[in-house]
């Protein structure tokens, strides 16, 4: 499968293994983290980039592989996090991926009958 389309979707993409060590971030996650590094971060723990409580919160994400979903304001602007274990072709945990998606204030919510 071609995975091109990654490096250009409109959401960051931060893939780490299971001891928080960052294998790949796509263009928009490179772009979000450019004061911190940006594609430098590639290789290093993402555990030394956060402080506590944020800190002890992944690591026990790392740990359990149990995903984490919220939103967060910041600069005006909203965005939902979804951070989620992956599994790699043999379906061993393998580490989590992070999307962080720009979304506005309000939303359609709809609720959808089977």
């Amino acid at each position: 499968m071609n995975t091109e389309w990654i490096q250009k979707f409109p959401a960051s993409i931060t893939v780490c293994d299971t001891q928080g060590v960052i294998l790949e971030m796509n263009e928009r996650s490179i772009e979000m983290f450019k004061e911190d590094g940006g594609e430098k971060l590639i290789g290093t723990n993402l555990l030394d980039c956060h402080p506590e409580p944020a800190r002890t919160k992944l690591e026990e994400m790392l740990a359990s592989g149990k995903e984490n979903i919220y939103s967060v304001e910041k600069n005006g602007k909203k965005k939902f996090i979804y951070q989620s274990p992956w599994y790699n072709e043999e379906g061993t945990y393998a580490g989590f991926v992070e999307i962080v998606m720009p979304v506005p204030f309000e939303i359609p919510h709809f609720i959808r009958k089977s």
